[in-house]
């Protein structure tokens, strides 16, 4: 709270300069115009309101997020018109576009250009052996690989973490091995057993000479990482910054850096829903017992999590990764038979959201079973349609949801999909010990994801996110047994109980149409 209350205390004097700007200019204007400003200002808007609308209605997208901007500016033109400006047009995250094309260009073109043939290579000879087993699949990473640029490579070792916890002590012994860098990169850092035992590693090996640099969301870590925190790691030697600081009102406020990523010398990568804070490995409780998952990889997807990492680090940071250490990979000397990988992230700078498709993709493909892990539940028109297509068709959907919730207006929001969702089919659990924080997906015995991408808005289109789809890897049936144990401690919801009266089916419409806001 003590952190929270100094941010506020930062940025309220900021936003005070500003509104006092705007009140100065605009009284200045409407002076010059005699008193009509205002009346200019309607009739602006008011166009502006229809442009607008207009725009939303061609363009392609979520029917559900386009219907939020349309009630909001034919409902206020003025106030609607500027929220739009600022908040829902994906052009005002320009800035951090740009920055981000900087770095991934000079990445490709300096950094990584040896290895570009043999990582074309490897993509093409990977996609063409799940091709021969199953085209459509095949297809679908093809078209995933194309639009984030990242390739499908042979699977080295892959481990299931069934809580955080038992990731905890891995990545301790990984970090302590570390010989020339370590690049960390999530949503939240707090102090507490599981971030001070890494920073105490992290100490250690930058006295060794070990590049470490560390990179959080500055509104996810808001009310538990500050300035003080960066100025402790910079003086151990630890090169730590904020991903888009909350210092103004900016557009890009909605575009956060959710990913959760730890590379240790481009050998070893770790990732998944856990966070680096205590209730993530059930250190403390917050919400009943803390259910999420992740998993560690060896081989060549460690790289594309290198290059993640880096892309961001050298779009934002002064200090940029030096190409020494970029170029010095490992050769992959033994014969991998352990499946395929694609490590990827989204992005709300690019046109088509990933996660979003690749989710509709699997549920139209699927021929026996879906199963998803997620804590929070607001689905555009699209992914929500290919749920209960494929439950009517008689697919095994299944979704396993918190039974504590920690967010009520959003866990509400999340139920009132149930009833449509249970009618179709869809088989819905809630984990009755405590708070679902997994994010991941598996089908049919032969492909699953992991990651950090919540089937809500905000992670489907709002956030940077990171995932991995594994194909025919032991990852698999790890993921299948734990989400069968899982099961067993849930609470499996029905139409009966999942229905509300006519008010709160109203409160529940309500809640739709603001969902992309939550």
């Amino acid at each position: 709270m003590k952190k929270i209350i100094g941010r506020i205390l930062i940025v309220l004097p900021a936003i005070a300069l500003q509104v006092a700007w705007y009140v100065m200019l605009f009284t200045f204007i409407n002076s010059e115009l005699n008193g009509y400003l205002s009346d200019i200002f309607t009739v602006l808007f008011t166009l502006l309101a229809v442009v607008f609308v207009v725009y939303l209605v061609s363009k392609r997208g979520e029917s559900s997020y386009k219907l939020l901007w349309t009630i909001a500016i034919m409902a206020l033109p003025i106030l609607g018109s500027i929220l739009y400006l600022t908040l829902g047009n994906q052009k005002t995250g320009n800035t951090l576009k740009r920055k981000l094309q900087r770095s991934s260009k000079k990445l490709i073109s300096e950094s990584f250009e040896e290895d570009e043939s043999d990582g074309k290579i490897q993509n093409r000879k990977s996609l063409e052996a799940i091709r021969s087993e199953d085209l459509r699949l095949g297809q679908t990473l093809q078209h995933l690989s194309t639009s984030t640029y990242f390739p499908v490579v042979p699977n080295g070792t892959s481990k299931y973490y069934p809580f955080g916890e038992d990731m905890f002590k891995d990545m301790l012994d990984d970090l302590k091995k570390a010989e020339r860098y370590i690049y960390i990169e999530y949503f939240i850092i707090q102090s507490g057993l599981f971030w001070d035992s890494i920073t105490s590693i992290l100490e250690l090996k930058a006295g060794e000479g070990v590049d470490v640099r560390v990179m959080y969301d500055d509104l996810g870590s808001i009310g538990t990482y500050s300035v003080k925190d960066i100025n402790s790691l910079r003086s151990r030697g630890i090169k730590c910054i904020a991903f888009n600081p909350f210092l103004f009102v900016k557009s890009q406020l909605n575009n956060r850096d959710h990913r959760k990523i730890m590379v240790i010398d481009g050998k070893v990568a770790y990732s998944g829903g856990v966070n680096l804070a205590d209730e993530y490995i059930n250190e403390k409780e917050v919400y009943g017992k803390w259910k999420d998952i992740g998993f560690r990889l060896t081989g060549p997807a460690v790289r594309s999590y290198t290059y993640m990492f880096a892309e961001f680090w050298n779009a934002f940071a002064i200090e940029k990764i030096p190409d020494s250490l970029l170029l010095i990979n490992d050769p992959v000397t033994e014969e991998l038979n352990n499946g395929y990988v694609l490590p990827f992230y989204d992005s709300p700078m690019r046109s088509e959201p990933a996660s979003n498709t690749l989710f509709t993709e699997i549920l139209s493909m699927a021929t026996d079973y879906v199963w998803f892990y997620t804590p929070y539940l607001m689905l555009g028109d699209t992914l929500f349609d290919a749920f209960i297509r494929a439950a009517q068709r008689g697919v095994d959907v299944r979704i396993i949801m918190p039974g504590i919730p920690d967010k009520k207006m959003v866990y509400r929001l999340g139920r009132s999909y149930y009833p449509e969702l249970l009618k179709a089919g869809v088989k819905i659990y809630e984990y009755t010990p405590g708070f679902v924080h997994a994010k991941a997906f598996l089908s049919d015995d032969k492909v699953c994801g992991i990651g950090t991408v919540n089937l809500d808005y905000r992670s489907l289109f709002l956030h940077f996110e990171c995932s991995s789809v594994f194909y025919k890897a032991d990852i698999i049936e790890d993921l299948k047994k734990d989400y069968l144990e899982t099961l067993t401690s849930c609470r499996q919801r029905t139409v009966e109980d999942a229905t509300h009266g006519f008010f709160g089916r109203i409160l529940d419409s309500l809640l739709r149409i603001i969902a992309p806001l939550l």
